[in-house]
């Protein structure tokens, strides 16, 4: 079994599901008393998102790729950034290590084109809503159209992620809001909607609209598993 490197904390809340689920996937796959092997390293995210309000996105690379150069030292073998947001780095992290780093979009977007989805709505933080780094990656090289919010909405989704779920709060308005906004691009063409910040699945889930949602940190966290024994994800 091969040893996955989990760059996390950004929020620990959604960390914490990535660890679950990892570890559930071996135990499911591999069975008995199987566990995932994982080298972690929890950044705080109080430093991460100020420089995100910044715009400091060179210093945020700095500090995470020096945390991704900790885990290849602890005896990864591949590494996921256990956040949407920060992919806009993961150029930058992948420069600095020599081990693969799975791309949460690029899991995400083989999923989508498994199940045949073309035309898909994003939710994320306003980084990731209204920056390229993520949606060109879909576009671009998975031939897969993404529509987002309106500017209030995004609003609405970021200020949601910063200030409930990414600290432990669960509220039944905010998910009201939100089921809205995926019935909305649901009318404008989106076969399913991608949740695109690893702690929206911790505030709604497919039980609760019938409009297709992709959970990313649970399609990422199964690939690291799929990686993990030695298959292709």
């Amino acid at each position: 079994m091969k040893t996955i490197g989990l760059l996390g904390g950004m929020s620990w809340e959604s960390t914490a599901n990535y660890y679950r689920t990892i570890n559930n996937g071996i135990k499911q796959t591999l069975g008995g008393l199987h566990s995932a092997k994982i080298a972690m390293f929890s950044v705080d995210f109080h430093e991460i998102e100020q420089l995100q309000r910044k715009g400091d996105w060179d210093k945020t690379a700095i500090i995470l790729s020096s945390a991704a150069h900790s885990i290849e030292a602890a005896g990864a073998d591949f590494l996921l950034i256990c956040t949407n947001t920060m992919h806009k780095v993961a150029n930058d992290i992948q420069a600095n290590i020599s081990i693969p780093l799975i791309h949460i979009a690029d899991a995400t977007a083989q999923v989508l084109q498994t199940d045949g989805i073309t035309k898909v709505g994003l939710l994320g933080t306003r980084f990731t809503m209204e920056q390229d780094f993520y949606k060109n990656r879909l576009i671009n090289n998975f031939n897969i159209d993404v529509i987002v919010p309106d500017s209030d909405q995004q609003t609405i989704i970021h200020d949601v992620i910063y200030n409930e779920l990414c600290l432990g709060i669960i509220n039944n308005d905010s998910k009201e809001q939100y089921l809205n906004i995926i019935s909305k691009l649901f009318e404008q063409g989106a076969q399913a909607v991608i949740l695109g910040c690893t702690e929206i699945a911790l505030l709604v889930k497919q039980i609760d609209t019938n409009v297709p949602l992709y959970d990313t940190t649970h399609i990422h966290a199964t690939a690291a598993v799929k990686v993990a024994i030695n298959a292709k994800f």
